[in-house]
């Protein structure tokens, strides 16, 4: 059976992306401003086998943002983008703004009753600031916290327990497919993540009514 061919009762939603402003578009435009290829930023992240070390170690808690910064800027300057380190992640954060959109989305769902969560892969010590996440959701997953990021199963897995309520009666909206396939391997369905009117609409047939069991 799909993940999808049952109704749920729950949300787990993504931060960067989804209740913000495109990430890709913030990489993008720090790239442009830093004089560094088109995508080369992102890129380096995914492809660089020493940067996409120090993400993996910054996201689960094993560095802290001033060595990630370092690191990263060393591997960009390693390939031709001239950077230093200390305020690199705030320049990258400066260009992600709230989306109203989506902020309202969420509200909207926990007050039809639905249980409502943040599963998040942290990236900065401030990256969530000015954002009410308690008051927001009924529970808050960082990755940073936990030890454990997205694609991890474990981080699902802990989400959906801090939220009480098990994987098949959850939906994940993220902005990245790897994401949602990984959630799906323990049974949370999934909603690829454009603009708050799609992601509505998709909500609307992966939820129960409000007070329905």
């Amino acid at each position: 059976m799909s993940v999808e061919e049952h109704t749920r009762s729950a949300v787990l939603f993504d931060f960067g992306g989804v209740l913000t402003t495109s990430v890709t578009d913030a990489f993008e435009d720090l790239g442009r401003e830093l004089g560094a290829e088109p995508g080369q930023l992102l890129r380096l992240l995914s492809r660089d086998e020493e940067s996409s070390a120090l993400l993996v170690a910054h996201e689960e808690g094993r560095i802290g943002q001033r060595a990630f910064e370092e690191g990263y800027a060393a591997r960009l300057r390693a390939h031709g983008v001239t950077v230093t380190g200390p305020g690199l992640l705030a320049r990258l954060q400066s260009r992600m703004r709230p989306d109203p959109d989506t902020l309202a989305l969420v509200a909207r769902i926990r007050a039809d009753g639905h249980r409502v969560g943040l599963l998040s892969n942290s990236l900065g010590d401030d990256c969530y600031a000015g954002f009410d996440l308690p008051a927001l959701f009924d529970a808050v997953t960082v990755s940073g916290e936990i030890g454990v990021r997205k694609p991890s199963r474990r981080a699902y897995a802990t989400a959906c327990a801090r939220l009480g309520v098990p994987p098949e009666e959850t939906v994940m909206v993220d902005d990245l497919q790897q994401n949602l396939t990984a959630a799906a391997r323990i049974g949370i369905a999934g909603v690829l993540h454009r603009d708050a009117a799609g992601t509505a609409s998709a909500l609307a047939r992966l939820l129960r009514p409000a007070g329905a069991r």
